[in-house]
């Protein structure tokens, strides 16, 4: 069973509510996704608000929204959200994307989200974790369309997903207007195939991709890479 709170540096994500836990994807994500310049950023599906937390602390002036469809995971973000450093900078409501893009006025720089990606495979009966998980409550181009209509011209879009999932992905994503300009491939160990796989996406025209890999353990078990000491350093206690 997993432990009702995990302890980062700077915050504590309380995640008995929350159907999905603290996990590596989230914390990859809020690690990678690159929000240096950013002012407003979008965080879909937040869950615990543990990505929403470490772009807050990695930005120190962003203003995040985040939401959410299931209200377990909302109530347990904006416990969250309160009890870390950066309380005024955060805001979390329990809505989909897709109404959300409809209520929207104000454009945000970047759209993060750590999305369901099961798509036509058995669901979990908790249906929390079902809405978490799998594609039918938010498929990919509802929201790379989402993505679009919400940030500006210059917006990007920042995903974690399966290793295997990104040929679709950018490929519906670059026929609704968006190019692909970073991705990370990632194994968990030497001898092991890809696991996962962030994806940056942006409006610009013309960039340059920018292809990198990644080793979780490279010298054991719990024995991290360098690569990926460097990225997480910032959050993990014991790193």
């Amino acid at each position: 069973m997993a432990n009702n709170y995990f302890q980062f540096k700077q915050f504590i994500i309380q995640q008995e509510k929350a159907a999905m836990k603290v996990g590596t994807d989230g914390v990859l994500l809020g690690a990678w996704a690159c929000v240096e310049n950013c002012h407003r950023i979008l965080d879909v599906g937040t869950g615990t608000g543990l990505i929403a937390l470490m772009l807050a602390q990695r930005n120190k002036k962003a203003e995040i929204q985040a939401i959410d469809i299931d209200e377990g995971a909302v109530l347990q973000a904006k416990e969250n959200f309160i009890a870390s450093p950066w309380n005024e900078r955060l805001a979390v409501e329990q809505i989909s994307v897709q109404n959300y893009k409809a209520e929207c006025t104000n454009k945000f720089d970047h759209l993060v989200s750590n999305p369901p990606y099961f798509n036509n495979s058995l669901k979990n009966n908790n249906q929390s974790k079902a809405m978490a998980r799998h594609t039918h409550m938010l498929s990919f181009r509802e929201l790379i369309n989402s993505a679009i209509l919400l940030t500006n011209e210059n917006g990007k879009l920042s995903v974690v997903l399966p290793y295997g999932s990104e040929i679709d992905f950018c490929k519906t994503a670059q026929d609704e207007g968006f190019s692909l300009s970073r991705i990370l491939r990632i194994k968990p160990t030497p001898k092991k195939s890809y696991s996962r796989v962030l994806i940056e996406l942006t409006k610009q025209d013309k960039v340059t991709l920018y292809e990198e890999e990644m080793i979780i353990e490279d010298k054991g078990r719990h024995a991290y890479s360098d690569k990926y000491i460097e990225l997480t350093k910032a959050f993990y206690i014991k790193m």
